[in-house]
Order: C-alpha cells, then sequence, then structure tokens
C-alpha cells in the first residue's frame, strides 16, 4: 500500500486531505509544519508528499528545498496551497516540487494527479 505525507498547519485541511487518500486506498500520515515534515521523512518512506506553503516554524518551500537537499531522488512533492501568484508557483518549483496545485482541489483531480505521478498505481 502506498503511503503519502499530508503536510499542512491546519487540522480540517490535513484531516480531509487524509481521508481523500485513505478513501481511495491509500495510507496517509500528516505533519503540522515543516519541521515536523523533515523528521518524519527523513526517518520513515513516503511515496509521494502533498505540502501546503503556508506554515509556523518551517513553510513549505523552506521544508521542500531542505529535504531535496538531502534526498534528491525521493518521492514526488505536490505543493497544495491557496497561493496563485506565478512567483509562487515558480518558487515552488524552484524548491523541488513536481507539481503546484491551488486549494481547493476537487478530490478525484488530486487523486489522479497523485496516481499519475506515481506511476499510476495506488496499491
Amino acid at each position: 500500500m502506498k503511503k503519502v505525507l499530508v503536510v499542512d498547519d491546519s487540522p480540517v485541511v490535513r484531516s480531509f486531505h487524509m481521508n481523500i487518500l485513505k478513501i481511495e486506498g491509500f495510507m496517509a500520515d500528516g505533519a503540522s509544519d515543516g519541521i515536523e515534515a523533515l523528521e518524519k521523512v527523513l526517518n520513515h518512506r513516503y511515496d509521494l508528499i502533498l505540502c501546503d506553503i503556508n506554515m509556523p516554524n518551517m513553510d513549505g518551500l523552506t521544508f521542500i528545498k531542505e529535504y531535496r537537499e538531502q534526498e534528491p531522488d525521493g518521492p514526488p512533492v505536490i505543493i497544495l496551497t491557496t497561493q496563485e501568484e506565478e512567483i509562487h508557483r515558480k518558487k515552488g518549483y524552484a524548491s523541488g516540487a513536481n507539481l503546484y496545485l491551488v486549494k481547493p482541489v476537487v478530490p478525484n483531480k488530486l487523486i489522479l494527479h497523485i496516481k499519475l505521478l506515481m506511476g499510476g498505481d495506488c496499491k
């Protein structure tokens, strides 16, 4: 079973995305900021990471950049944020993200993107 880390400082948003993943057959784990996420990804194996940008302690862009420096061939990262501006999108890809999506995302489309980045397999 594929495992996804959901990084978002909002417990409601984090839980919402984790539930969508679980319904689709994924294992889902959560982190409330970049520091907690970095600890988790360096100690556990994940197949994909969903990450918000705006978070306390360590924002999503810093987390992704630091993670990619330590694990350049790590799993795909999808930024899931309310930041629509092109400058944020460019910064997201520059940090090492594979995809940049703006919230709210339709659950079916989110799952489609996740499956595509994982090679179409979720089991």
